[in-house]
């Protein structure tokens, strides 16, 4: 008992014992705390090499909008956004001048490919203008318009009397110059004896907010009586007392179709189905630029039709012929406009000319000439007054240029009013 007791006692420790235990501690453990240490500097090492030399890659893997982590997308943003801003001066400027531009544009693709012109005018792409443009304008047509152009009246009076009684006796004039080939002169002379454009004057009113109803009962009467009144201007002014045949129920079915029928249309249209005019009334930008491509469709055709015989001409004859038919056209601007003034002042500034609507309407048809008129009565002289082709000629200069001119003259107008 006295051995067991012995065996099962316990016997405090001393201070060598702990000193023995803690060497026997630390020989056992010391080998695997330094591999410990070893692995952690390793590890710790290899985290600070790897966030070192690899920072763009970890940011590349957590952000998907940086590529290569030099932002290049970013700065691929960026630039786009300064080649926007840029360009914006630049699309202002096209929106603000885009009928002038589409005509010009119209010419210049005349004169280098005619081919597609020509083939356009076999398919009738002539006739299919104005009615598109006629269908525009009846598809803005309110009611309200109509009644503004009967209001409207005595300007209507006065825009009738200078387009087909005033104007062609500046063809006297002409006839008096000399340029060889005398067809250029004969052919303006004849020019300045038609009625109005069939469709630029209207879209020009359009595009300037001028009264579009009055420009448009203007363009519509004076082209149909034109039918009766022109050959007579022409035998009287032009052809000496020589009887000139004109197609006087072919121009008027021709008119009928591509002025009255669209026009008429546009209105049913829009009277008849409420959501077309609500269509019409918010996209009316839309409309004028369409109104405005149909309307460069014109030069385009005619430019394309007469290159061949307008690289057979002097260019220094053919300038002379397109200074004289711009100088003709301001000197009716001029006219006009001083007139319209005029009868103001007189009128005691009745709202029929002291409206800017109405002045601007006036001004614009009253000064302009139509050409599918005056090249369907040349076919129809059979070379009685001279070479169709040279007639022809100088009046297509003509129209573009008194297109281009107004146009830029509904820039002016436009830009006033914002002031």
């Amino acid at each position: 008992m006295a051995g067991v007791a012995q065996v099962l006692s316990f016997r405090p420790l001393t201070a060598r014992d702990a000193a023995l235990r803690q060497r026997n501690l630390e020989s056992r453990t010391g080998p695997l705390s330094v591999a410990g240490k070893l692995r952690s500097s390793r590890l710790e090492m290899f985290s600070s090499v790897k966030s070192h030399s690899f920072p763009q890659t970890c940011r590349a893997s957590g952000r998907s909008d940086q590529i290569d982590g030099y932002g290049g997308e970013n700065s691929g943003q960026s630039s786009g956004a300064e080649v926007l801003k840029l360009a914006e001066p630049l699309l202002a400027f096209a929106s603000s001048n885009f009928l002038p531009l589409a005509l010009i544009s119209g010419v210049a693709l005349g004169l280098v490919n005619p081919s597609l012109g020509v083939i356009a005018h076999g398919y009738g792409f002539s006739k299919l203008s104005t009615f598109g443009i006629f269908l525009i304008s009846g598809l803005t047509l309110k009611g309200g318009d109509i009644g503004a152009a009967a209001e409207a009246w005595p300007a209507g009076i006065f825009g009738l009397t200078s387009i087909l009684c005033f104007s062609p006796f500046l063809s006297k004039f002409i006839m008096r110059l000399q340029l060889s080939p005398q067809e250029f002169i004969t052919g303006l002379a004849i020019f300045f004896c038609m009625p109005t454009t069939l469709s630029s004057g209207v879209a020009l009113t359009t595009l300037v907010r001028g009264n579009s109803a009055l420009a448009l009962a203007v363009t519509v009467i004076s082209n149909l009586l034109g039918i009766l009144i022109v050959p007579l201007s022409l035998s009287k002014l032009i052809a000496g007392g020589i009887g000139v045949s004109v197609p006087t129920q072919q121009l008027f079915q021709s008119l009928v179709l591509t002025l009255l029928v669209p026009l008429i249309l546009g209105k049913v249209f829009r009277s008849s189905l409420p959501w077309v005019a609500e269509f019409v009334d918010q996209n009316r930008k839309l409309f004028s630029n369409t109104s405005a491509v149909f309307l460069s469709l014109v030069p385009w055709i005619q430019v394309s039709r007469s290159r061949p015989l307008l690289l057979m001409v002097k260019p220094a004859v053919f300038v002379v012929a397109i200074v004289l038919g711009t100088l003709v056209h301001l000197t009716l601007l001029g006219l006009n406009t001083f007139a319209v003034e005029i009868l103001s002042f007189l009128s005691g500034h009745s709202k029929s000319f002291c409206k800017k609507e109405n002045k601007r309407a006036v001004v614009i048809v009253s000064s302009q000439k139509t050409l599918p008129v005056m090249v369907a009565v040349v076919e129809q002289l059979g070379g009685a007054l001279g070479e169709p082709g040279l007639l022809v000629l100088p009046c297509v200069a003509a129209h573009i240029n008194q297109i281009i001119i107004d146009s830029f003259l509904v820039n002016f107008w436009l830009q006033k009013d914002q002031l």
